[in-house]
Formats: structure tokens, sequence, C-alpha cells
């Protein structure tokens, strides 16, 4: 068994001879510094603070941004740190050629990779292998000159896994048709080992403000998570509402999950420039996710481990319901006399995953306001306060809450997991199952799962409301097969739950 490094002391030592082959780094003092003792420090510091734990999950797949570290070295840690309990023999790095035009996939083929903390050897056996799968498959050293987009993930992976060799491919204007090849030869030479870590190395949106490249970046993330290779492919290349500067490497990583039947998705965190930086002008976008075998996790102990998800949601402690249920009310409190929203601060790695949340109001048992996120956009904590708000304060169906009603209100909780697409509206769930109904961006509406409980609606009558009287759609519109149905779950929790 490997032993996982998260932390290395840097010493000199003479290593293996990998020949002449041996690729510089190009952006070493510019993407990150120079310093291997600083460099080690800061990745260590990115790992620390990355809110995951490392991941009994059988995963495949990650997805780590490319920028400078001091922007997105703390997104990228999430990755590399869920997967550091990985055996890792080899990791394939997929990444775009930023400089280079070129109809083709151009792989390392042999030597090694050096970077401040040491040099890494190529898996030459699997590279030239997988050259020999197709005539577009080459070895183009010529593409590697001035890329970072590879580079700037090994310094991540020498701190996560010792003794390793990495296979580095750089993809022109692939076409959808050779992203899907390189998924199937990719599948063919990872064969039954469990000793492959494939990461994809990709930013996101360019250069919006901010929450114009939130709202790109949400429409791609959840086209991620819904495995929606041919869309992201199709509408990143024409601009239409996705961006992703690594679409090709993540349709050929999404096609690569179809051919070996993964459907385990999870996005540990996202950021853009403007979150370091301050400036919310224009920025760039950053995600970390990965992608994993469902059927094939395991834990330490043979017992549930603290990841297991609970109908699509992580489960949330009595103390960690609490304390979101705190953070709410105070919230509401606060603004509704002061006008100010209250900080807050959460040390709890649960509390601080990003994920989707709605806050409901009642007053005498009727609704007051309920605003959400379907997708989070920042720690669970956060969300919770900036919905308390919302809810407290825009939704459009009520009149602000006055201080004079806070003694009468009541305030319920829910935390969502992912949407998935479904084909079929019959696998709907009353009770179990949110619903998202939507026609293209602008026509888009939602009803929790606790709204077929509190109406007693049938399905039909639950689909029809939601088209008509949230997406402003015409009430059988759940029919046509342009409409987009999603469903989630939640957790959902009152005052009265956490007493």
């Amino acid at each position: 068994m490997k032993k996982i490094i998260l932390a290395i002391s840097i010493i000199a030592m003479t290593g293996p001879s990998y020949g002449n082959n041996i690729k510089d780094p190009n952006v070493s003092g510019q993407f990150y510094t120079a310093n291997p003792v600083a460099l080690s420090a800061q990745i260590d510091k990115f790992i620390e603070q990355a809110q995951v734990q490392p991941s009994q999950k059988d995963i495949l797949i990650v997805l780590s941004p490319h920028a400078g570290y001091v922007y997105s070295g703390g997104v990228a840690a999430h990755s590399f740190k869920a997967v550091s309990k990985k055996d890792v023999d080899t990791v394939v790095v997929i990444a775009a050629s930023h400089y280079f035009p070129y109809d083709g996939v151009s792989i390392w083929q042999e030597g090694a990779f050096k970077t401040p903390l040491g040099t890494v050897p190529v898996d030459d056996a699997f590279a030239k292998k997988l050259i020999l799968k197709n005539e577009k498959f080459y070895y183009k050293p010529l593409v590697f000159e001035k890329e970072h987009s590879v580079e700037v993930q090994i310094p991540f992976l020498q701190k996560t896994f010792a003794d390793f060799r990495i296979v580095p491919v750089l993809m022109g204007q692939a076409s959808y048709d050779l992203c899907r090849d390189l998924a199937e030869s990719l599948n063919e030479l990872i064969g039954d080992r469990e000793d492959v870590l494939v990461v994809v190395s990709t930013d996101m949106s360019h250069f919006h403000t901010d929450d114009k490249a939130r709202e790109i970046d949400q429409n791609t993330l959840q086209a991620i998570a819904n495995f929606e290779h041919k869309k992201i492919y199709d509408n990143c290349k024409a601009h239409k509402g996705m961006e992703l500067c690594g679409f090709v490497p993540v349709t050929t990583a999404l096609l690569l999950a179809k051919e070996r039947g993964l459907t385990g998705i999870e996005r540990l965190s996202y950021a853009t420039s403007g979150d370091v930086s301050g400036d919310k002008s224009r920025v760039v976008g950053y995600t970390s996710m990965i992608i994993f075998d469902e059927g094939n996790s395991s834990s330490d102990n043979g017992q549930q481990n603290e990841e297991t998800e609970v109908d699509g949601v992580k489960p949330l402690t009595h103390a960690q319901k609490k304390e979101l249920m705190r953070i709410a009310k105070e919230t509401i409190h606060h603004f509704v006399k002061t006008g100010t929203q209250k900080d807050f601060t959460s040390g709890d790695p649960r509390l601080e995953a990003v994920e989707g949340a709605f806050v409901t109001i009642h007053k005498k048992g009727k609704l007051r306001g309920c605003i959400g996120n379907i997708i989070g956009q920042g720690p669970l904590y956060q969300t919770v306060r900036n919905m308390a708000v919302a809810a407290a304060s825009h939704d459009p169906r009520f009149a602000p809450v006055t201080t004079d009603e806070l003694k009468d209100i009541d305030i319920e909780i829910s935390v969502l997991s992912q949407p998935q697409v479904v084909d079929d509206p019959q696998v709907i769930e009353m009770g179990v199952h949110g619903v998202i109904v939507s026609q293209g961006i602008f026509r888009k509406g939602v009803f929790l799962p606790q709204v077929a409980d509190e109406t007693g609606w049938t399905r039909e009558q639950f689909l029809s409301r939601l088209c008509a009287q949230k997406a402003g759609l015409p009430p059988d519109a759940w029919k046509d097969p342009e409409t987009k149905i999603e469903i989630f779950t939640a957790n959902v929790f009152a005052e009265h739950d956490v007493q």
C-alpha cells in the first residue's frame, strides 16, 4: 500500500535516470512560486484549509482548475484532498492546448516532468500504448512548450501521492468523435486497474462580471452533474451559455465515465478570481469535482462512513441542524431590525460544504416567504444566511417581514441534493422529490418536496401548477419534450425539530 503524503520536506537527492527527455517547467515562478520550500508550504496550507475530508469513494476522475495558485489553488486542493486515500500508480492528466491549434491529441510518451518539488516519471508503457490506439493520437512535444494546464496539476499530485507516474495529454481542437475515441481508448487501457487516476484540467467562464460568471458557470456545473457530455461540447464550442477552456477534456472525461458506468459525481468547491482579488468586474470561474463509482465505495471499518448520503443529501447531525437554524433565525431578526446582514463563521467542514438550500418562513402556519438556491454558490451556512435574508425581504409575493411579526414567525430549512434530469415524470415521488421544470434560461420554476404534502396534489396537479404558477408555462408544458424536468431531494427541518 502506498503512503499518502500531505506534507513533505524538500531534500537534495539523486534519483533514477530519465534520459534526456525531461520536461522543464514553463510557469514556475509565474503561476506558482519556484521556491520549493515555499511551494510545499503553500500547497500544505491549501489542503489544510480545503473543506472536505479524504473520501472513501472509488474515485476515478477529478476536475481541477489550472490558474495561478493564488487564485485557484484553494479550489484545486479540494479535489486532491478528496482523492488522497486512493492508491495511485498512474495519473493521466488531460488538458487543453491554449497556444497551439491542432486537430489531435498530443501525448508525452517518455521521460519525466520536472517541478520545484522534484521530477515525476512518465508512464511510458501506458503512453505509448495510448498513442497506438488512433492515428490522431501522437507525440508532439512542441505543443507542450508554453503550456501550463498540465504542469500546474503536478505539484498538487506530488504533495498527495508517492511513487506515481504520469501520462500528460494535451488536446487540441478535437471533434466530439475524437473525444469519444480517447475515452474508449482510456477505458480499454485502464481495464480492471484500480490504481489509475484521471485529472481533468480546466477553468470555467472567463472575464465576465462576477454575477454573470456565476450564472454561466451554474449552467455548466449543472450539465456536468447530469453527465450531459454532448450538450457541454456543443454549447461550449458555440459559446451558448456555457464556458470551459477545457471543454474538450471535460467532454472526454464524461464519456469515459459513461464507458465505465460511473454515476457518482460531486462538486466540492466553486469560486471566482474575484473572491480572492476583490475585483468583481472581470473574473474567471473555478471548480473542483470528483467522479466515482457509486456501487464500489468502502469505509475503513466496514461501517457506514460519514459521507453516506440519505436520499441524495449528505446527513446533518442534530447539532449541525441546530446551528443552521440559529444562523437563519439570528440573521432574520438582525436584518429586520437593522437592515444589515450579520456575519457568521463556521469551523464545521460539513457546514462549509457547497450545497443548495431554501429557507421558508411561516407566520401562524401560513407561508410568509420562501427563497433558495438550487445549487449552492458558497458554503452551506452562508447559503442559509443569504436565503434567510432573501426569504424575509425579497420574496416578490410578500411585503418584507416587520419587527412586529418576528414573534409570530417560524423557520424551515431545506438542504438540497444535486438535481438530476429525468425523462419520465412517472419516476417523481410525491413528498420525496422536489421538481424543477424549465424551457431555456428564463422559463424555470421549482417546487420543494414538502409542497406535495402540504397541498395533497396528485403528480399531474403538482406538475401542472408548477409549470403555470412558477415557470410561466402552459399547465401541460411538463408533457412537452422541450421541457426539461429535474428532480432533487431535501433534508427538511423546522425549529421544533432542533429544540
